[in-house]
């Protein structure tokens, strides 16, 4: 006999199984108790099977699947549950013994088995977790499962951006914030591109990785792939006449104004029926899927290329545009999401982008809670304009509040409060939008002197709000607080309302008032404002202060789960607000394992002490990690508060 062997790098996994917490809970549940089970529909690729297969896991549960092939063959689905010459009521009576029944792929079964699977949920003695895929045709006998409310029905949601950046963080290192948006924004929830694409992406070796980085990323055009050309086909095969020039024209030059002479009017009324362009209230015309424009350019030929490109100089407008609505929009105290994908384009083309766009861009994701995100901005500043103040400046604060010490205690270079003189000799204070958003600026910035209180190891050039936070980051809260200057809100948002009397206006003062008077609901009032204006780690920080200041232990948890959740989208995010607050969300097991891991413990020392298996362990830890937002156990010591003293 002869056996083969395969390079194990050549096997192809199943990636981890993160996020759909919720989700999962809900279809466990289904199918538990007196429950008769549930239905898991969604559009191709989002990962229905994977939470269905995640849900039964270790249970006794007998499977049935669809294909294309057999849709013609009556039962082909169950022919293995099942004699070989059966009747339906018979096929019924036989499987009403079965306790769980999974039934993947359900649109494509054929008539008689969806007839089956109908009667099953009828009869009731069957538990049943059907999986169905959105926009096929499903028989009616499946799609009455949910319509006639014999099953209720979970229409899953694509993956948020935040549990697609843990998936993609699996393994030896992730993507950096701005390749996990860019996967994101391609994929839309579509879990199989979304794998396809990161294997193409390596497989082709375009991932950088610079010298001391953990993180790659993904810049330059993108792959091809099958899955890519499939979802793209009805793109790329359109044959009216102008309708493939002007899908081109959008794709290197979106958003184009209708009135515009490169723009075939037909053409485009066309694509606009068949949902492939969307048009806005302004006129301006755009490709309805972020997806289309990249497959769109990566097909292009190199002369048509060459005819309809644009390049970073005729960006420059368009650029400018966005700078100037995201500083409006900061300087408003009103940060939710402003459409900007001019800047987008540039970082994935590799063209470079100017360091004033991305200071204004990182200090607009920095607001928003989205911690890794302004870090990346900034660092795409650094690229083209090294010494940076404003693009130093909000790397540092990013990193200070993600509880980064090391990387928060570089110099962020000369005007380090963001005010100083650019190297291009403008104010790099309008860079970075006002320096007291939502409050009244002062300039005691200038000379920093350290405090004598744990700070005198401050980096040569720190001041104003980034040795605040540099402070904050090394536990000296005094001396953060000591230093408090232009930005008045920090001392809010470090505990000390006192010292922003008379300083903050808007929705920043009703948090410093709520916080000086301890009035928990108040504070949650104030979180849910900060929240509508997108102020997402402001927000959760408040609500973080309100579990302390409740009397009502009810009030005090719901404030605690709103602090969790609204902590979790903000990339990483470790303040003195949030400190302690992490644990809450776990499970009893989940942080005395979690606290002994932090503590140095390996998985087999926390086995032997807690009377568990090291499998046990791990899963627990596994668990944690998604929960945390941590990668690994390197990253818990700055999330959980040890004791003074931990046992070996």
């Amino acid at each position: 006999m002869t056996t083969y062997e395969r390079d194990t790098k050549t096997l192809e996994l199943p990636w981890p199984f993160t996020g759909r917490e919720d989700e999962l809970e809900l279809v466990r549940r289904s199918v538990a108790g007196g429950r008769q089970g549930m239905v898991v529909t969604g559009p191709a690729g989002r990962g229905k099977t994977r939470l269905v297969t995640e849900a039964v896991r270790g249970t006794d549960c007998a499977r049935a699947t669809g294909t294309p092939e057999t849709r013609g063959l009556p039962f082909a689905a169950f022919a293995h549950l099942l004699p070989e010459t059966v009747s339906l009521h018979r096929a019924v009576q036989l499987l009403s013994s079965v306790r769980l029944l999974l039934v993947d792929d359900a649109h494509l079964l054929d008539d008689v088995s969806a007839a089956l699977v109908h009667q099953l949920a009828v009869h009731g003695r069957t538990r049943l977790l059907v999986v169905a895929t959105e926009g096929a045709r499903v028989p009616g006998a499946i799609s009455r499962l949910w319509t006639g409310e014999l099953l209720p029905r979970l229409a899953l949601e694509p993956l948020p951006r935040e549990e697609t950046a843990h998936l993609l963080a699996a393994g030896a290192g992730g993507p950096d914030a701005l390749t996990v948006n860019r996967l994101h924004r391609l994929c839309q929830g579509d879990l199989r591109l979304l794998r396809e694409l990161v294997d193409a992406v390596r497989e082709r070796g375009l991932p950088q990785r610079g010298p001391d980085a953990a993180e790659w990323s993904w810049r330059g055009p993108l792959p091809v792939t099958a899955t890519v050309r499939e979802r793209a086909a009805h793109l790329l095969d359109r044959a009216g006449p102008g309708e493939r020039e002007t899908l081109d024209r959008l794709a290197f030059g979106e958003p184009l104004p209708m009135d515009s002479d490169t723009l075939d009017l037909d053409a485009l009324e066309a694509l606009e029926t068949e949902g492939l362009v969307h048009v806005d209230e302004q006129g301006a015309a755009r490709l309805a899927h972020p997806l289309h424009g990249p497959v769109l350019r990566a097909a292009a030929g190199r002369l048509r290329t060459r005819r309809l490109a644009r390049t970073p100089d005729s960006c420059a407008g368009a650029l400018e545009t966005e700078t100037a609505a995201l500083a409006r929009a900061i300087a408003e105290a009103d940060v939710r999401a402003v459409p900007a994908p001019v800047g987008e384009w540039l970082v994935d083309e590799c063209s470079g982008i100017p360091a004033r766009h991305a200071a204004v861009r990182a200090r607009f994701a920095r607001l928003r809670g989205q911690l890794r995100e302004a870090a990346a901005w900034a660092a795409e500043g650094l690229r083209t304009t090294p010494d940076d103040p404003a693009c130093h400046l909000e790397l540092g604060l990013a990193a200070a509040q993600s509880g980064d010490p090391e990387h928060a205690g570089r110099p962020p270079g000369r005007g380090t409060d963001g005010s100083g003189p650019g190297t291009d000799g403008s104010d790099q204070r309008s860079a970075a939008g006002p320096a007291s958003f939502g409050g009244r600026s002062t300039s005691d910035s200038g000379s920093f002197r350290p405090s004598s209180r744990g700070a005198a190891d401050l980096p040569h050039g720190a001041e104003g709000s980034a040795a605040t936070w540099w402070a904050a980051a090394r536990g000296a809260l005094d001396a953060a607080l000591d230093m408090v200057g232009e930005e008045p809100y920090d001392a809010v948002r470090l505990g000390a309302p006192d010292r922003a009397v008379g300083r903050l206006t808007g929705v920043f003062a009703a948090h410093a008032d709520a916080l000086a008077r301890g009035d928990g609901p108040a504070l949650d009032r104030a979180a849910r404002a900060l929240e509508e204006r997108g102020f997402l780690l402001f927000a959760a920080e408040a609500y973080a202060q309100a579990v302390g200041a409740h009397r009502d232990p009810s009030a005090a948890r719901t404030s605690r789960t709103r602090a969790v959740a609204l902590a979790r989208r903000c990339q990483g995010a470790r303040t003195p607000a949030l400190s302690g607050l992490v644990l809450g969300e776990l499970t009893a097991r989940q942080r005395q394992i979690v606290t002994l891991a932090a503590a140095g413990l390996s998985n087999r020392q926390i086995a032997e002490k807690l009377t568990l298996s090291v499998r046990t362990v791990g899963n627990h830890l596994y668990s944690a990690y998604a929960r945390l937002g941590a990668s690994d156990r390197d990253a818990l010591p700055c999330l959980v508060e040890l004791p003074e003293a931990q046992p070996a």
